[in-house]
Order: structure tokens, then C-alpha cells, then sequence
């Protein structure tokens, strides 16, 4: 077991007004970054009781995250990753469930960051296990001995695995999700656990969009659940490795019939050339009379950063029904990745955003956006972007930092100073506060609210414990100090998700769209002619 000593953890105090009689507050331990964090150590303890052994791993426990931890393969030890602040370097450890002592069969590091592998099983009855790496450049299955000799390549070739689905230890078969030609679908592969031969694609090749698996151990079933762009998902049981469809246990067939009589264009897949041969991946829906004479005001959709990725072949439910509206509304949506997003397209292309998130994530964006902005169809003079969480900083980065782009922006939830979100978050990506005070300063939103020119709508929830009100209310007095008109709507005691309470939901999405047209005029104009 995990055991946390928070004492020093600085607590976080939320204000509730609307409860009861007298407000009432909430405080709960939220280390921000650069603070401190809680000392973590792990204990075992027999399951008839006893003392507990504690591991011993070294170095400050408040300045070292364990973030996995499980039995190796028996019940005489443990595997554990190990983790500096930094979260650039990840050491393997095999603890002696007895003693407490520990080895250090495996150390993986990065000039940016390192994602804690969750894709860690044991072969041959313990004495290997798998290990995700992206050290040449790609992130890979590799096999490690126990005792740490010995690290091979098990797939292999210029593409992600995105995620390790089942391993037949005895057929020495692994199973993985990857997209090699197409970062936005999802297909199951399985290649030979010893690294030999090429992988082969087990997805019927005529079923586009993203897959997902639930596997047998064998790797001979599963359940497959299969959607695509404006799709809902089914769900089947298929025989592999012929993919052999032996029932549909989920059809979703009403769903399917209900979005089916929409009004409605199929979705378009681009990419864009944003210079110096940078690619830029997005997904337009257009009207359902769209008429390519005319030019159309068009909403971007964004969030940026590399926790998502927007621009996918799959169904995304309310929100591909709300995007659908604005576009019946009169609208183009639209929506591109930039770099630093986790899209399988290598590790270069998700971690030239180390320190840079807020610049370069923003700068991407405003760039594809121009060249869409030279399609015929495109109104040059009504452009809006939108996001939330993550999408609500980048809408603000976008507003502030290019303002000759965008006319009008929708920020819900945002991060406007990166100063007050979390440690193992936001130091993953931008590193300690103390040591590059500068990067903070250029990442944040806030910095730039002085170059705001056009109009803004800024939305979040009071009780946001992820995300903290703290942050807009910061934002708040830095467009008041610099005289920038703006619209601001707060939700008392909402989470992050705002969608607490009766009516919320409908009242944030109606909020969004009414300013959306109040502020950007939807429906097709003539083309300007020279």
C-alpha cells in the first residue's frame, strides 16, 4: 500500500454561498507548482497482519513520485516506477517484499518528459516483462530481463503503439493498438512477442475510424467496439485473429436512426501546411445546404495541450451534436491539432511542446487557422475559436496572442496562469517554477491579456476544484487594469465539468450559443470580389 504524509501540503480554500444560511468553506491540500508535495512511501503488510515492511527507495519522498506499483509476477516482490520531480527520469525498481531492499533493473529517461508506463506485464512465467519506451524516437514495446541484462525492440517500425491490448505468453503473440499511416483512427495489430516479422493489422482494412478491444487473455476474443466521426459506437464480439463478427451484443440502432435523420453534411478530414513542413491534422463540418459560392463564419475547437487530442475519426457524442447544430445553425466547425498534442505521430512531434506550451501550441493554431482563412468559403472577418479546460487557456492564448485571427472566443474552465495548477501536471510539461520562472511567465494566458481586441466570453464554476476560480478572477483584474471589455459568466459551486444542478448543462450550451450569434453573425454572404 501507498502511504501519504501531506503535513506541509498548502491547503486550498474554496468559498459556498449558496448552501445554506452562512457561507460555509471547502479546504482540501492542493499542491501548486512549485510547493510542496506530500511524501509518499510504500508499505507491505502480511494478510494475517504483522509490521510493515517499508520499501527503500532513496532520495527525498517529497520530491519523488510512485506512481505504479504492483506484485512482480509473485508474492516475494514488487515492481515499482520511480520518478523525479522533473518527470524526466523513471527508474524500475524490483523490492524485496521481506527485506524492504530494492534493485534497479531499468531506468528510462527524456530531455522533456517521461509518461508513466501502464502497459507493464510479466512473460515466461515472471522472468521478463514489457516495457513502453520511446527512445528511438517512437514509442515501442520493449521486453526486459529481471535482472536488467537485457532490453529488446518488440515491435518495431516508424509508427506508435498506442496501447498494449492483450499478450499471449504461450502462443508468443502481443497484441496493440496503433495507426501508423493515420493518426486520427485507431486499429488492433499483433506482432511476435520475440520481435521477429512485421505487425499485422487485425482490423478489417474497410472498417475506418477507432477501435477498441477488451481481450481474452489468449488473445482469441473480444469485444470489439468500433465508431467513427458523427457514428455511434456498436458493440460486437469477434473471434480473432479472423475478426470474425459472432454476435452484436450493442447496435445502438435507435441512436444511430435518431442522428441519422439529421440535417446534416459528412464530416472533412484535411491536413494543412503550416511552414517549414509542419503538417497540421483537422477535421470541418460544413452546413448541410452549404453552397461553396458563398462564405461561411467558422468556429475553431480547441484544447491543445498534451492531455487530448481533438482531431479524431470517432464519436464524441453531445459535443458532435452541439458542433451539428451551429453548423444548422449557418456555421463551418472546425478543429486541428497541434504539435504537442498525443496524436501517434512520434515523439518529436509530442514533445517539442516541453516549455512551450501556451507559444508554440497557440502559434500552431493561429497558423492553420490563416490557411483555412484562404479557402474561398471562409469569411476571413468572422472567425471564433472555442475550448475548455485545457481548450479554454488556448482559446484564451489564441485571443490574446493573435489577435489579428480571432474575432470572438469562448473560454470555459481555463488555466489563464499556469503558476496555479498542480505539480505532477503542470511541472511535467514546463518544469519548476523556481528554476524557469521566465517559461511560466511566457506559458500563461495571463501575461498577454493586454492585446485583447476582441470579444471574449469567459465561463467557470465557482467550485472547481481542479481547476481553480482563483485563476479568472486573476484574469478578471488583468482585463480590468488594461481596460478590456469582455463577458463573464460564473456557475456557484460548479466543478470543472460544470453540470451540477438542474438546468445546468442546457443553460451553459444555450449560454454559448446565443453569444456565439449575438457576436458572430451566422449564415453564408456572397464572396468578396476583386
Amino acid at each position: 500500500y501507498w502511504q501519504f504524509d501531506t503535513e506541509g501540503v498548502h491547503e486550498f480554500k474554496m468559498i459556498n454561498n449558496t448552501d445554506s444560511l452562512y457561507p460555509t468553506i471547502i479546504s482540501f491540500q492542493y499542491p501548486k507548482a512549485g510547493e510542496m508535495n506530500s511524501a509518499v512511501r510504500v508499505g507491505v503488510v502480511s494478510a494475517q497482519g504483522g509490521e510493515t515492511t517499508w520499501i527503500e527507495t532513496e532520495g527525498d519522498p517529497r520530491n519523488h513520485y510512485i506512481p505504479r506499483m504492483e506484485w512482480a509476477a509473485s508474492s516475494d516482490e514488487l515492481v515499482i516506477q520511480y520518478m523525479n520531480r522533473l518527470q524526466n527520469t523513471n527508474w524500475v525498481l524490483i523490492a524485496n517484499a521481506v527485506s524492504g531492499r530494492v534493485r534497479n533493473v531499468l531506468t528510462e529517461q527524456d530531455d522533456a518528459w517521461i509518461d508513466v508506463v501502464e502497459d507493464l506485464n510479466w512473460l515466461d512465467e515472471g522472468r521478463n516483462f514489457t516495457w513502453i519506451s520511446e527512445r528511438n524516437g517512437w514509442r515501442h514495446v520493449y521486453t526486459a530481463d529481471r535482472d536488467g541484462i537485457t532490453l529488446r525492440l518488440t515491435t518495431s517500425g516508424d509508427f506508435d503503439v498506442v496501447s498494449v491490448q492483450a499478450i499471449d505468453d504461450d502462443g508468443g503473440w502481443i497484441y496493440f493498438i496503433a495507426s501508423p499511416d493515420d493518426p486520427k483512427t485507431r486499429y488492433l495489430y499483433r506482432s511476435r512477442l520475440d520481435g521477429h516479422g512485421r505487425a499485422a493489422r487485425l482490423t478489417p482494412e474497410g472498417q475506418t475510424g477507432t477501435h477498441s478491444y477488451q481481450m481474452s487473455p489468449d488473445g482469441g476474443w473480444a469485444f470489439h467496439t468500433h465508431s467513427r466521426f458523427g457514428v455511434p459506437p456498436t458493440i460486437e464480439l469477434v473471434r480473432l485473429p479472423e475478426h470474425e463478427t459472432v454476435r452484436t451484443l450493442v447496435d445502438n440502432s435507435r441512436l444511430h436512426a435518431a442522428v441519422g435523420q439529421l440535417k446534416r453534411s459528412p464530416a472533412e478530414f484535411f491536413r494543412v501546411d503550416i511552414g517549414d513542413g509542419v503538417m497540421i491534422d483537422g477535421w470541418m463540418m460544413k452546413p448541410h445546404d452549404f453552397d461553396p459560392s458563398m462564405q461561411y463564419p467558422v468556429l475553431l475547437y480547441v484544447y491543445g495541450e498534451p492531455w487530448g487530442q481533438t482531431v479524431r475519426d470517432t464519436w464524441t457524442g453531445g459535443q458532435y451534436l452541439w458542433h451539428l447544430m451551429l453548423t444548422q445553425q449557418g456555421y463551418i466547425v472546425a478543429s486541428v491539432d497541434n504539435r504537442g498534442t498525443p496524436a501517434p505521430r512520434g515523439r518529436d512531434w509530442r514533445k517539442i511542446v516541453y516549455q512551450r506550451i501556451g507559444s508554440l501550441t497557440s502559434g500552431d493554431q493561429a497558423a492553420a487557422m490563416r490557411k483555412i482563412e484562404e479557402w474561398d468559403f471562409i469569411d476571413p472577418d468572422r472567425t471564433a475559436i472555442w475550448g475548455w479546460s485545457g481548450g479554454g487557456s488556448s482559446t484564451l492564448n489564441g485571443m490574446f496572442r493573435h489577435p489579428d485571427v480571432f474575432e470572438v472566443g469562448m473560454s470555459v474552465a481555463p488555466v489563464p496562469d499556469i503558476r496555479l495548477y498542480d505539480t505532477i501536471y503542470q511541472e511535467r510539461y514546463t518544469g519548476l517554477p523556481q528554476e524557469d520562472p521566465q517559461v511560466y511567465e511566457q506559458s500563461s494566458p495571463l501575461t498577454f491579456a493586454d492585446r485583447l481586441e476582441g470579444k471574449l466570453l469567459v465561463v467557470h464554476g465557482t467550485g472547481d476544484d481542479n481547476v481553480h476560480y482563483q485563476g479568472t478572477e486573476k484574469l478578471i483584474n488583468a482585463l480590468i487594469e488594461n481596460n478590456k471589455q469582455f463577458t463573464m459568466m460564473a456557475y456557484p459551486n460548479r466543478s470543472h465539468g460544470i453540470y451540477e444542478g438542474r438546468g445546468t448543462t442546457l443553460h451553459v450550451y444555450t449560454l454559448l450559443t446565443n453569444y456565439l450569434k449575438e457576436n458572430l453573425p451566422p449564415g453564408p454572404k456572397p464572396q468578396a470580389t476583386e
